[in-house]
């Protein structure tokens, strides 16, 4: 492979971290570090079952959902990292303690509201009933019917059961958990991978010093509607049209893994790293990528067997991104 980052590559396929640097691909990044509470609102979702499959479920003490059922969720507080504001909320709404097996899915109404929905087991604590009803919640309870017969605070978590007990059944993708890497800003790093018909594979690398993955800033004004393509994505989209010269028509973002350590006083900000990876057509019949229009990017082919098939291999098991 060359000058191709062949540590950079196995650490962001195994769901593990890399270090981020100060620059960005594409448009310059954000000067002001992300803050939860200024700028970028995370929160934080849990899917539990029990050994009788059951799910775990919270009723809502909130005034506006007051009664109604949800699954145990929260925004996460300054100075709090993504696993332990998860296990958090799961304490304080439902009474029982929790570990985080992966995450399920990223949902993001653009860059300045993200949700990340776990995948957990119990561990120990008390079942919250009624007589402990509080701010929090008004309960907790194993259920083991449809959730629809009940009164939801909204539908959105039905994806979420569906993709929980999918992944018990057979996980279709490697465990996800964010890794302590401090990181400033929102931004996402990208694996473009090019296969064509005949078996060759080439990923996108930045050029700007030792030879990488590609980084791009997002930034955390409000961004476009949901349904307009999401907030995460719109950085990618834009790199790529104004690198490739030809639309690039890229596949959906995958999830490899992040890269998140909790922000405070002198320190570098509650930015999140996402390690992404996507797909894009080859650019001509002869089967090569699509011709690059920057300097600042460049094409590696990859052909070394095995580093190659763990590409391919992830290109159907990542962590969906649902916009």
């Amino acid at each position: 492979m060359g000058e191709a980052p062949v540590a950079e590559l196995e650490a962001v396929l195994g769901g593990g971290s890399w270090d981020v640097g100060t620059s960005f691909e594409g448009a310059p990044g954000p000067s002001v570090p992300t803050r939860l509470g200024r700028n970028v609102c995370y929160v934080v979702l849990a899917v539990l079952f029990n050994e009788e499959d059951q799910v775990l479920l919270v009723q809502e003490a909130k005034a506006e959902c007051h009664g109604k059922w949800y699954l145990p969720a929260g925004r996460m507080e300054p100075g709090e990292g993504i696993v332990a504001a998860m296990r958090r909320e799961v304490k304080e709404e439902t009474g029982l303690e929790c570990e985080a097996l992966t995450l399920l899915a990223l949902e993001e109404r653009a860059p300045a509201w993200i949700r990340f929905a776990f995948l957990a087991r119990p561990t120990g604590g008390t079942l919250k009933t009624l007589a402990a009803a509080d701010a929090e919640s008004l309960q907790a309870t194993w259920w083991a019917g449809d959730p629809r017969a009940l009164p939801l605070r909204a539908p959105d978590i039905l994806p979420l059961l569906e993709l929980g007990a999918r992944y018990r059944r057979s996980p279709p993708h490697p465990p996800a958990l964010p890794q302590p890497l401090p990181c400033a800003h929102l931004c996402l790093r990208l694996l473009v991978a090019c296969a064509n018909r005949a078996g060759h594979l080439w990923v996108l690398l930045g050029t700007a010093g030792t030879p990488h993955l590609p980084l791009v800033a997002c930034g955390t004004a409000p961004g476009p509607p949901r349904g307009a393509g999401g907030g995460l994505r719109l950085p990618v989209l834009r790199l790529l049209r104004d690198c490739l010269a030809q639309d690039p028509r890229p596949g959906p973002l995958g999830l490899l893994g992040l890269q998140h350590h909790p922000g405070g006083p002198g320190e570098g900000g509650d930015g999140v790293c996402f390690n992404v990876l996507l797909s894009i057509p080859e650019g001509s019949p002869g089967g090569a990528p699509p011709e690059l229009r920057c300097p600042e990017l460049r094409w590696c082919q990859v052909e070394e067997g095995r580093l190659k098939g763990l590409i391919l291999q992830r290109l159907s098991a990542t962590v969906p991104i649902r916009s």
